[in-house]
Formats: C-alpha cells, sequence, structure tokens
C-alpha cells in the first residue's frame, strides 16, 4: 500500500510539473485562445442552423438511417464545428511552427471528435439518463486515451482492494461490473420487449398466460445477464457464498412481504383466477385489472382512479370476480307498490320495461315475482340479464326510471310509510295522524 501511495505522489507530481511547463509557455495561450475563438463560433453557428432547419421535416424523404444519422448531426452542430476549426487551426500551426507548440489544439481536436462519435453512437438509445451516463462515461475514457494516462488510472484503481473471502474487491472491478451490467440490462429489456411484443401478438394464449410467459422470460433473461456480466469480469459465484445468510436473513426479516407479493403474483397468473380486463370486486372498490405486476395489480375504477392491490390480497382475502367465467350479468332491482295496485299488472309492467332496455338479453327474458306482503305495501324483484357488467348501476337507474314512468301512466302508486302519533292529556284524548313522505 506504501509503494501503491508513493507512485500515485509521483504521477501527480510528474503532472503538476508537465502542466506547469506547458502553461508557462507563450504558445499555450495562442492555442487556448484559438479554442475559445472556435468555441464561439460552433455556438454562433449551431444557432443559425437550428433557426434555419426544421427539425421534425429534416430529410423525410431519406432512408430512415441517413434520416436518423442527419438530424443528429444537426443537434450536434457545435460540436462539429468545433471540432472542425480547431482541425483546421492544428494544421497550420503543425505546417507552420514545431509540432509541440500545438499540442493543446490537437488534444482539444480529438476530444471533439471523440464526443461527436459518442453522440452518434449513443443517439440508438432512447432512455436519456442512460444516454447522459453512457455518453459521459465514454468520453472521460477516451480523454484519459488522448492524454495517455489511461493505464495509470488502470493501475492505480486495480492497486486498492478489500478482500472478502475468496474476492478480491477493487475500484476498478466495480467499474467494470457496473459497465457490463448496465449493456447486460440493456440488451435484456431489448430482449424482453421483443419476446413480450410476440407473445402478445398470439392470439391463441390467454392474458393470464400471456402475462405469466413475459414475467418468466424477464426474470430468466435477468439472471443470465447477472451470471454472464459477473463471470465477465472475473468474479467466481461460488465466492458470493458468504452472503447467502446475510441475503436470507434480509428476505426473512425485511422483504418477506415483496417475496409474498411476488409469489402470489406467480400463483394468480397460474391459477388464473383473476386476468386483465376482468371486472372485480375487492373490498368496497370494483373496476377493470388493467395491468398484473411483479408486487401488485392496477384496478381502474373507471372514474379516473387506479387501485394498486397487493398481489397477496387476491390470495388471501374474498374476491368478486364478475367475468370469471361468464360475462352475463344479472341486475337485481328491488321495488314496492301500494295495495290498490295489481300485483299481476305491476309484474307485467316491470318486465315489459326491463326488455325494453336496449341492453337487456333477448334470449333471456326478465323476471318478476312478488316477495312479500309488507306492511306499507306489496314488495317486488324484477331480474333479467346483460352481457357485460360494466356500467351496470346505469342500466339498473334506466330501468327504474322508465318504470316510474309506467307507474304514473298506470297510476300505480310507490308507498311511503305513514305514523299514528297519540297525545293524551286533559280529560279526552286528542289523535293526530302525521304523515312522512318517502
Amino acid at each position: 500500500m506504501d509503494m501503491d501511495l508513493k507512485d500515485f505522489m509521483e504521477f501527480v507530481q510528474t503532472t503538476a510539473r508537465s502542466v506547469g511547463a506547458e502553461i508557462s509557455s507563450p504558445w499555450f495561450y495562442l492555442q487556448f485562445g484559438l479554442i475559445l475563438a472556435a468555441a464561439g463560433i460552433a455556438y454562433a453557428a449551431e444557432a443559425a442552423v437550428r433557426s434555419r432547419i426544421d427539425m421534425t421535416s429534416l430529410a423525410m424523404r431519406w432512408p430512415l438511417p441517413l434520416r436518423h444519422f442527419a438530424r443528429v448531426m444537426v443537434s450536434s452542430a457545435s460540436t462539429a464545428v468545433f471540432t472542425l476549426l480547431v482541425i483546421i487551426s492544428r494544421f497550420v500551426m503543425y505546417h507552420a511552427t514545431w509540432p509541440s507548440r500545438s499540442y493543446l489544439l490537437m488534444v482539444a481536436a480529438k476530444l471533439g471528435f471523440a464526443w461527436l462519435v459518442i453522440r452518434l453512437v449513443t443517439s440508438v438509445l432512447r432512455n436519456a439518463f442512460i444516454v447522459k451516463l453512457v455518453s459521459i462515461t465514454a468520453w472521460f475514457l477516451a480523454a484519459l486515451s488522448i492524454l495517455g494516462q489511461l493505464d495509470t488510472t488502470v493501475d492505480l484503481l486495480d492497486s486498492y482492494a478489500i478482500v472478502l473471502g475468496g474476492l478480491r474487491l477493487t475500484p476498478l472491478l466495480v467499474l467494470k461490473a457496473g459497465a457490463l451490467l448496465l449493456i447486460a440490462l440493456w440488451a435484456t429489456n431489448i430482449a424482453s420487449n421483443f419476446a413480450e411484443s410476440r407473445i402478445n401478438a398470439t392470439t391463441d394464449l390467454t392474458p393470464s398466460v400471456q402475462v405469466l410467459l413475459v414475467k418468466i422470460i424477464r426474470i430468466g433473461l435477468l439472471a443470465i445477464a447477472i451470471v454472464i456480466a459477473l463471470g465477465a469480469v472475473g468474479i467466481d459465484l461460488s465466492a458470493l457464498a458468504v452472503f447467502s445468510g446475510a441475503v436470507g436473513v434480509g428476505i426473512g426479516i425485511g422483504l418477506q412481504k415483496i417475496v409474498a407479493n411476488f409469489i402470489s403474483g406467480i400463483i394468480l397468473l397460474a391459477d388464473k383466477s383473476v386476468k386483465p380486463g376482468d371486472l372485480v370486486t375487492i373490498g368496497d372498490n370494483t373496476g377493470r385489472i388493467s395491468a398484473m405486476k411483479t408486487r401488485y395489480i392496477s384496478v381502474a375504477a373507471g372514474d379516473g382512479r387506479e387501485f394498486l392491490v397487493p398481489n397477496e390480497d387476491l390470495v388471501t382475502q374474498k374476491v368478486v370476480n364478475w367475468t370469471y367465467t361468464d360475462k352475463n350479468t344479472l341486475v337485481k332491482i328491488a321495488f314496492g307498490t301500494n295495495y290498490d295496485a295489481d300485483p299481476k299488472l305491476v309484474c307485467k309492467l316491470a318486465a315489459e320495461t326491463a326488455a325494453a332496455h336496449p341492453r337487456a338479453q333477448k334470449g333471456k327474458p326478465p323476471n318478476c315475482i312478488l316477495t312479500e306482503f309488507a306492511e306499507a305495501g306489496m314488495k317486488f324483484s324484477l331480474t333479467f340479464w346483460i352481457a357485460d357488467p360494466d356500467g351496470m348501476d346505469t342500466v339498473k337507474s334506466d330501468v327504474m326510471l322508465a318504470l316510474w314512468d309506467a307507474f304514473k301512466r298506470e297510476g300505480i302508486r310507490v308507498p311511503y310509510p305513514v305514523r299514528e302519533i297519540r297525545i293524551r292529556g286533559g280529560a279526552l284524548p286528542v289523535e293526530t295522524t302525521v304523515e312522512v313522505p318517502n
């Protein structure tokens, strides 16, 4: 460790002497001024290009690769102009004076060209954060290589290590593993998205089976990517066995709910008790299942709200699935009339009113029965079938409004409670009848 620290100090001192010698030269300021001038011209050129070129309609008739290349070049116009101007300045100074007097221009030209290439390569990525991370990392490595300090930096990062069992953990190993994991996960995401699109396009599979296959493929590809990435940097997976006990304790203490929800999600997909598109009632919440995730399902209530229900709750609690085996739904309407009405006429009017609704199934005629001779009047139950439970409350409201109009037309009254209150005071009782409207 002392030798590594000594080497590092010598490297810092050598670099400081080189920079000091370069800054003390008058040619340094000339090169620096040319670089600043090139940066100003490049900035102005990019503003002019963007004001004159419509990015949305740029090269619309060109093939897709050329159109993509043209748009990237326009968006990186300042870098391209800056690199070109610095190269020209370097060429002129190289032939007009000693090559060492234009060293800074050469470094700036290489850095600008490296950034332009990196920008073109990373333009195929869609995630903005990944683009920035990859671009900055690649440009930093290119800068170290251009300055001739890449090997020294690599040796420095590999000189400090922590030994855990049979694993030698160094900053260089962590960086390599992180970079390879990022690349592997990116490739895994592309492969899993492709597989998902092909599975979803298959009409022979039910929605629940499709979701289950997609989850299995994603998990399998993720595991393969991690194993390949760790193996590529020289990490022996058997050396990580020391962490298995800690991971087990962590799952047992803090991650049991996550694991339970994950296993419950697999069970739900396997037994097909619920699937995307089902209309379910969970507790007081009713809605359509819009998505099934690893930890939860999303239930769209139809009013802009979405309920995120943990998978474990669907396995352990009561769930009403309105479309489990059949989407046909029985609508029940309870109502009452006074004793002046003809119960046979009431049942006939109710059945005709329900049958007239456009969503009532024609193959299953409505049925109305007299259920009770109550204190306040007769009670009836009207039932009819609709093909889908969506909007069941609206259908029920429509039928009740139409039934009200039919009762008004036939002179049938809906009963409301009547109470008698007798007040006794003085010699004679006073009887008072109070009607309480419904």
